[in-house]
């Protein structure tokens, strides 16, 4: 069977959205969202770097309504509560990379406005990306041969620089002064996201939280620092360090953790993993590390071609997941504990 999917903006991460599902032989494209009124009435492959495909990108909801889609893949940078819950009230299933897994780190209000909205339109919503997503999974798998979980840590480690998002990266404190008062509201707000892993954790281990709480540390830069996207001039924010807690009483049970680093001049200079790093703490204790490269034959000469590794790492977990949802019988918010494994079934290589 094949499913109808729109695909929904066409920036970084919605392109790699866009080329999987024309190669996926369970999906059909049927249309596109497009934010911006220069990308309205181009051919959506034009769009995402490939061949024309014959799907033109709108900015009219109710016209890709009417195409009667089973799916949107939803790519904002951002969620917009208003517009998920009118796609899931009119029936359509959605899955998302735009901070979104439990629906917590959207306030208590909003998650239940998504509820509501999918029982209504006996719908369901699936959020994942690489982190938060595959790699509190990966965490999960890991702890599976334990006996004893004191703690699972979740660790992204790696250089953002290439990141060009400038709205991205000055949300969670850089190039803002180190003496800015408001550094860490900024980081819990702009990883907010996080908190949802942690849920999704805690559920996965049949455990209540009694609180979760955001933590941050920050690097200041000792030089300017000219990032062609934008500037972080020394004394300013260029490294920053946050980690969201799953507590049980006063114990951190579970820790998902961020060390963002931009620029080469930095006080203190953290060391890089370049990758994901879970560590189990119990028995036995367990450390797995998972690292990103590019296949053979690999192009890419600039870091920037290296970070679109990093947008399909991204955007995969939530298209591969779209023929599960589509078949699920239960409305509302799903996880990972509510589908099939994910696989890369469909998109092997012949």
């Amino acid at each position: 069977m094949t499913y109808r999917v729109v695909q929904w903006t066409t920036g970084n991460v919605g392109r790699r959205s866009v080329r999987a599902i024309v190669a996926h032989p369970e999906l059909e494209l049927v249309g596109c969202f497009a934010y911006g009124g220069e990308k309205v009435g181009q051919d959506v492959g034009r769009l995402a770097g490939i061949e024309a495909i014959g799907v033109e990108a709108t900015n009219d909801i109710d016209a890709l309504l009417t195409l009667t889609p089973d799916c949107v893949s939803y790519n904002p940078l951002w969620p917009d509560v208003d517009v998920l819950c009118r796609l899931l009230e009119a029936g359509v299933h959605v899955t998302t990379t735009a901070a979104f897994i439990t629906g917590h780190g959207l306030g208590k209000g909003a998650r239940e406005r998504v509820e509501a909205a999918c029982r209504k339109g006996r719908s369901a919503i699936f959020g994942s990306g690489m982190n938060p997503g595959f790699a509190n999974l990966l965490g999960l798998v890991s702890a599976g041969i334990c006996d004893r979980i004191d703690r699972i840590t979740v660790t992204e480690s790696v250089d953002a620089s290439g990141y060009a998002s400038a709205e991205t990266q000055q949300s969670v404190g850089f190039g803002h002064s180190i003496a800015h008062p408001g550094l860490h509201e900024m980081v819990e707000s702009g990883t907010a996201v996080f908190a949802d892993g942690v849920y999704m954790m805690a559920d996965a281990l049949a455990i209540e939280l009694s609180d979760v709480r955001c933590e941050s540390k920050f690097a200041v830069a000792t030089q300017d620092h000219d990032l062609g996207f934008m500037r972080i001039d020394e004394g300013c924010v260029a490294g920053v360090e946050a980690s969201w807690h799953g507590l049980v009483g006063e114990r951190s049970l579970i820790e998902l953790r961020v060390q963002w680093k931009m620029g080469q001049h930095m006080e203190p200079d953290w060391p890089l993993e370049h990758g994901y790093v879970v560590h189990v703490e119990g028995q036995p204790e367990v450390h797995t590390k998972l690292q990103i490269r590019p296949p053979k034959g690999f192009e890419g000469r600039s870091f920037e071609d290296f970070m679109v590794l990093g947008m399909i790492i991204t955007a995969m977990p939530a298209i591969n997941a779209i023929p599960h949802l589509c078949r699920a019988t239960t409305p509302g918010i799903r996880g990972y504990l509510d589908l099939p494994l994910l696989t890369g079934r469909g998109l092997v290589s012949r």
